[in-house]
Protein backbone atom coordinates (compact mmCIF):
# COMPACT_ATOMS: atom_id res chain seq x y z
CA UNK A 1 0.00 0.00 0.00
CA UNK A 2 1.58 3.31 -0.67
CA UNK A 3 1.67 6.88 0.70
CA UNK A 4 -1.06 8.17 -2.14
CA UNK A 5 -3.47 4.92 -1.09
CA UNK A 6 -2.79 5.72 2.50
CA UNK A 7 -3.70 9.31 1.89
CA UNK A 8 -6.81 8.58 0.69
CA UNK A 9 -8.45 5.94 3.20
CA UNK A 10 -7.44 9.08 5.76
CA UNK A 11 -9.56 11.62 3.59
CA UNK A 12 -12.34 8.61 3.14
CA UNK A 13 -12.67 8.13 6.80
CA UNK A 14 -12.38 11.41 8.09
CA UNK A 15 -15.34 12.04 5.60
CA UNK A 16 -17.41 9.29 5.87
CA UNK A 17 -18.20 9.96 9.71
CA UNK A 18 -17.10 6.40 10.94
CA UNK A 19 -15.20 6.47 14.15
CA UNK A 20 -12.75 4.11 13.60
CA UNK A 21 -11.51 1.81 10.57
CA UNK A 22 -8.88 -0.83 11.37
CA UNK A 23 -7.22 -2.62 7.50
CA UNK A 24 -4.92 -5.25 7.66
CA UNK A 25 -3.06 -6.70 4.81
CA UNK A 26 -0.26 -8.46 4.23
CA UNK A 27 2.47 -6.83 5.83
CA UNK A 28 0.66 -3.60 6.74
CA UNK A 29 -2.04 -3.04 9.23
CA UNK A 30 -3.57 0.36 9.00
CA UNK A 31 -5.84 1.47 12.23
CA UNK A 32 -7.22 5.25 11.72
CA UNK A 33 -10.26 6.75 14.87
CA UNK A 34 -11.76 10.11 14.37
CA UNK A 35 -13.15 11.89 17.00
CA UNK A 36 -16.89 12.66 15.96
CA UNK A 37 -17.92 15.68 17.72
CA UNK A 38 -14.80 17.90 18.26
CA UNK A 39 -13.49 19.99 16.02
CA UNK A 40 -9.94 18.22 15.19
CA UNK A 41 -9.28 14.45 14.57
CA UNK A 42 -6.20 12.48 15.55
CA UNK A 43 -5.42 9.87 12.35
CA UNK A 44 -2.67 6.94 13.28
CA UNK A 45 -1.89 4.62 11.11
CA UNK A 46 0.90 1.70 11.74
CA UNK A 47 2.80 0.20 9.23
CA UNK A 48 4.88 -2.90 9.83
CA UNK A 49 7.86 -4.51 7.71
CA UNK A 50 7.84 -7.65 6.92
CA UNK A 51 10.21 -9.33 9.41
CA UNK A 52 8.62 -7.00 12.04
CA UNK A 53 11.54 -5.72 12.80
CA UNK A 54 10.68 -2.01 12.15
CA UNK A 55 7.19 -0.33 13.30
CA UNK A 56 6.90 3.43 12.34
CA UNK A 57 3.53 5.03 14.15
CA UNK A 58 2.19 8.58 12.86
CA UNK A 59 -0.20 10.76 14.29
CA UNK A 60 -1.79 13.36 11.48
CA UNK A 61 -4.26 15.61 12.50
CA UNK A 62 -6.96 15.96 10.35
CA UNK A 63 -9.41 19.36 10.27
CA UNK A 64 -13.21 18.40 10.58
CA UNK A 65 -16.08 20.08 8.99
CA UNK A 66 -18.26 22.17 11.30
CA UNK A 67 -21.90 21.78 10.41
CA UNK A 68 -23.52 24.39 8.05
CA UNK A 69 -26.64 25.97 7.42
CA UNK A 70 -26.40 24.20 4.19
CA UNK A 71 -27.35 21.25 6.15
CA UNK A 72 -30.46 23.05 6.63
CA UNK A 73 -31.13 23.70 2.99
CA UNK A 74 -30.83 20.00 2.31
CA UNK A 75 -33.61 19.09 4.67
CA UNK A 76 -36.02 19.66 2.14
CA UNK A 77 -34.54 17.15 0.01
CA UNK A 78 -34.73 13.05 0.20
CA UNK A 79 -31.72 11.55 0.76
CA UNK A 80 -30.84 8.23 -1.34
CA UNK A 81 -28.83 5.70 1.36
CA UNK A 82 -26.70 2.86 0.39
CA UNK A 83 -28.70 -0.46 1.22
CA UNK A 84 -25.09 -2.18 1.58
CA UNK A 85 -21.65 -1.85 1.85
CA UNK A 86 -19.33 -2.05 -1.37
CA UNK A 87 -17.87 0.01 -3.93
CA UNK A 88 -20.84 2.60 -5.90
CA UNK A 89 -20.56 2.71 -9.63
CA UNK A 90 -22.33 5.60 -11.58
CA UNK A 91 -22.33 3.69 -14.53
CA UNK A 92 -23.39 -0.36 -15.89
CA UNK A 93 -20.22 -0.48 -17.44
CA UNK A 94 -17.11 1.59 -18.09
CA UNK A 95 -17.94 2.28 -22.07
CA UNK A 96 -21.60 3.18 -21.18
CA UNK A 97 -23.81 6.15 -20.32
CA UNK A 98 -24.15 7.31 -16.19
CA UNK A 99 -27.39 6.02 -15.09
CA UNK A 100 -28.51 8.78 -13.91
CA UNK A 101 -27.37 12.81 -13.62
CA UNK A 102 -27.83 16.28 -11.34
CA UNK A 103 -31.02 17.81 -12.83
CA UNK A 104 -32.20 14.15 -14.32
CA UNK A 105 -35.86 13.88 -13.12
CA UNK A 106 -36.09 9.93 -11.87
CA UNK A 107 -39.25 7.59 -11.35
CA UNK A 108 -39.97 5.14 -8.72
CA UNK A 109 -37.89 2.15 -9.64
CA UNK A 110 -35.00 3.77 -12.22
CA UNK A 111 -31.95 2.34 -12.09
CA UNK A 112 -29.39 4.82 -9.82
CA UNK A 113 -26.20 3.14 -9.45
CA UNK A 114 -24.39 0.09 -8.73
CA UNK A 115 -22.85 -1.42 -5.53
CA UNK A 116 -20.22 -3.94 -6.11
CA UNK A 117 -19.84 -6.64 -3.23
CA UNK A 118 -18.00 -9.61 -3.04
CA UNK A 119 -18.19 -9.28 -6.93
CA UNK A 120 -21.63 -8.81 -7.24
CA UNK A 121 -23.31 -6.02 -9.05
CA UNK A 122 -26.55 -4.67 -6.73
CA UNK A 123 -28.40 -2.48 -9.19
CA UNK A 124 -29.60 0.20 -6.87
CA UNK A 125 -33.16 1.29 -7.54
CA UNK A 126 -34.77 4.67 -6.68
CA UNK A 127 -38.03 4.22 -4.09
CA UNK A 128 -38.83 7.94 -4.77
CA UNK A 129 -40.04 9.80 -7.60
CA UNK A 130 -38.08 13.63 -8.25
CA UNK A 131 -35.28 15.56 -9.46
CA UNK A 132 -31.38 14.26 -8.40
CA UNK A 133 -30.37 17.27 -6.74
CA UNK A 134 -27.04 16.13 -6.06
CA UNK A 135 -24.70 12.87 -6.08
CA UNK A 136 -22.79 12.35 -3.01
CA UNK A 137 -20.65 9.86 -3.83
CA UNK A 138 -17.78 9.97 -6.62
CA UNK A 139 -17.82 6.92 -9.20
CA UNK A 140 -15.71 4.12 -8.08
CA UNK A 141 -15.98 5.13 -4.39
CA UNK A 142 -15.87 2.85 -1.29
CA UNK A 143 -19.58 3.19 0.23
CA UNK A 144 -20.64 2.04 3.43
CA UNK A 145 -24.01 0.82 4.69
CA UNK A 146 -26.33 3.70 5.15
CA UNK A 147 -24.34 6.14 3.58
CA UNK A 148 -26.04 9.22 1.88
CA UNK A 149 -25.55 9.04 -2.15
CA UNK A 150 -28.07 11.15 -3.48
CA UNK A 151 -30.08 13.65 -2.88
CA UNK A 152 -33.72 14.10 -4.17
CA UNK A 153 -35.90 16.79 -4.36
CA UNK A 154 -39.24 15.22 -4.76
CA UNK A 155 -41.44 18.45 -6.20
Amino acid sequence: MDLKEIQNLIKFVANSGVAEVKLETGEVKITIRTTLEGHSSDVTYVQQAPMQQVASVQQIPVAATPVTPAADENAKYITIKSPIIGTFYRKPSPDKAMFTEVGSTIAKGDVLCVIEAMKLFNEIESEVSGRIVKVLVDDMSPVEFDQPLFLVDPS
